[in-house]
């Protein structure tokens, strides 16, 4: 194994009495450090693990988004009141309206 590199003993002990601790070298060596010897990760498969016939248009969630839903106009349709369209009628509005300038 290969000496670890710092500065000689006695200020190594000059070191340690003026900073009232020992030092931790910043430089890393091989005793120091983790094993490499981890297991691989057990990771659960997901919607796309499997390749066959995985198509990219059929997962990919931003094909999901759609333009926003006009509530009041489902519910007209709904009670059959389609008229308020055909005449200019205007929607109905949830409460009283600030007029900006």
């Amino acid at each position: 194994m290969a000496a670890r590199r710092d500065i000689a003993p006695f200020l190594q002990r000059l070191r340690a009495f003026l900073l009232g601790r020992e030092h931790t070298v910043a430089l890393r060596f091989e005793d120091g450090v983790a094993d490499r010897t981890q297991p691989p990760p057990d990771v659960p498969g997901g919607p796309a693990h499997i390749l066959s016939a995985n198509y990219y248009c059929v997962r990919d969630p931003r094909r999901d988004v759609k333009p926003p839903i006009d509530l009041v106009q489902q519910k007209l349709l709904a009670t059959g009141k389609d008229t308020a369209k055909s005449s200019g009628a205007k929607l109905p509005t949830p409460g009283a309206v600030y007029a900006w300038d």
